[in-house]
């Protein structure tokens, strides 16, 4: 039986009970396959919920919400605590306020988390070069052939991973081990929080059969709804079905759904990012209809998906902009750019025309903007003829991003970060 000690590292089984029998914690890990399997699944755990209490000691034991705290708000990320009295990520705020009124809600700070996401990332690239990034807090990592390199099977450089993060960012996380992405993914779930959760191939249909579809990836909401109302509430209900059969009934997604239900994930750790977009939206206290109090809100969501998109090291070269109007219809409208960029004022700029053209007096209930057409940092914003003053752009950027890594997100902001106060009637 392969054993761990998750706070020094030992890998001494103990010969009774499950204490480390070179430390004394209890924070242990043993399984058969523990030192056998190298692939990874990293998450942050409540993450942006997590760096504000890092922030803030005093919010330590306390409930938080990060979110919108407005009529029409929405809980972004839900701690632990907050966890308890049924408040969930995407909930309507004014709901998890009646579960838990004396929760401390915070707005989110997006640049904040993107900076403490990019510490995290180093740490991960430390580890391994074999990184693929799903979010901003969570990973897969390829730890395979590693044992000479960190003196230690991956098991064990993933729990020294962890200690880091703990110790150097001041934040937890969750690891799931297995022998591929999916499990490892569902297994950093099962562990939540402060995990180390390991699925091992001797059990891998045993694990799944009890588990959800919802937990089957790429299984949406349309999807599960359609599985269990053909009778496929466990993933274990699939198992009698052929292939042909799944693929019959729900198309291409059939032969992966087949698979995943086994436990079978041939997908290889890919460290150049699959993901297709990077956006943010808000939705509005009031229905607005004026362009420039629409720009004004458009701005910040600008600045939010540049943080993003270079916390990833990614850029994109179409614009794409999103309007929910007050009959819940929504609008996109997508601009090529000549060059992928990284940078808030191209995208904002980009934006700003596209929503001139749709500002017609329709009032709207939220306005999201991203970007897409996904490319490496590397191809983001080079000089053009076209566009003179295209590198004052990226260094007074560039200075802003230095300021408020060194002083805070509030060290420097742009003057259309003010939002026009509502005009009167008959003003």
């Amino acid at each position: 039986m392969g054993f761990l000690c998750r706070d020094c590292l030992s890998v001494e089984p103990p010969e009774n009970g499950t204490k480390c029998p070179a430390c004394g914690s209890v924070r242990t890990a043993a399984h058969e396959e523990l030192h056998a399997l190298g692939i990874a699944h990293l998450d942050c755990d409540a993450f942006y919920a997590t760096v504000e209490k890092r922030d803030n000691p005093s919010l330590k034991n306390r409930p938080v919400l990060v979110g919108g705290a407005g009529g029409r708000g929405v809980v972004t990320a839900a701690c632990y605590v907050a966890r308890r009295y049924g408040c969930r990520s995407a909930m309507p705020m004014f709901r998890a306020r009646q579960l838990c009124p004396q929760a401390v809600v915070i707005p989110p700070d997006m640049a904040k988390y993107a900076r403490v996401g990019r510490d995290v990332r180093a740490l991960m690239l430390e580890t391994t070069p074999l990184v693929e990034p799903i979010s901003v807090d969570e990973a897969f990592l390829d730890l395979s052939g590693t044992e000479r390199l960190h003196r230690g099977s991956p098991a064990r450089t993933l729990a020294r991973l962890a200690r880091r993060i703990e110790s150097e960012i001041g934040i937890d996380a969750s690891i799931g081990l297995s022998h591929n992405k999916f499990l490892a993914k569902i297994a950093s779930d099962a562990g939540k929080p402060r995990g180390f959760f390991v699925v091992g191939r001797a059990e891998t249909q045993t694990f799944l059969a009890d588990r959800p579809v919802s937990a089957l990836w790429g299984a949406g909401r349309e999807l599960c709804r359609r599985l269990e109302g053909d009778g496929f509430r466990r993933m274990g209900d699939l198992l009698a079905c052929s292939e042909e059969f799944l693929v019959d009934r729900y198309g291409a997604i059939g032969s992966r759904l087949w698979r995943f239900a086994r436990g079978e994930d041939g997908r290889r750790v890919d460290p150049v990012s699959h993901r297709k977009s990077v956006s943010a939206e808000t939705t509005f206290s009031r229905d607005l209809a004026a362009p420039e109090e629409l720009k004004a809100r458009l701005w910040p969501l600008c600045e939010k998906v540049a943080a993003r998109a270079k916390a990833d090291g990614i850029a994109g070269a179409m614009v794409v902009l999103k309007l929910k109007g007050a009959d819940f219809r929504i609008r996109t409208r997508r601009r090529t750019l000549p060059h992928p960029t990284q940078l808030a004022e191209r995208l904002w700029r980009a934006g700003a025309v596209l929503l001139t053209l749709e500002a017609d007096g329709t009032r709207f209930r939220l306005i999201g903007i991203g970007l897409s057409g996904l490319c490496p940092a590397a191809e983001a914003d080079p000089p053009d003829l076209a566009e003179p003053d295209g590198e004052r752009i990226k260094a007074v950027e560039t200075a802003m991003d230095t300021l408020r890594a060194r002083f805070g997100d509030t060290a420097i902001s742009r003057g259309r970060r003010l939002t026009p106060s509502p005009r009167r009637p008959g003003r």
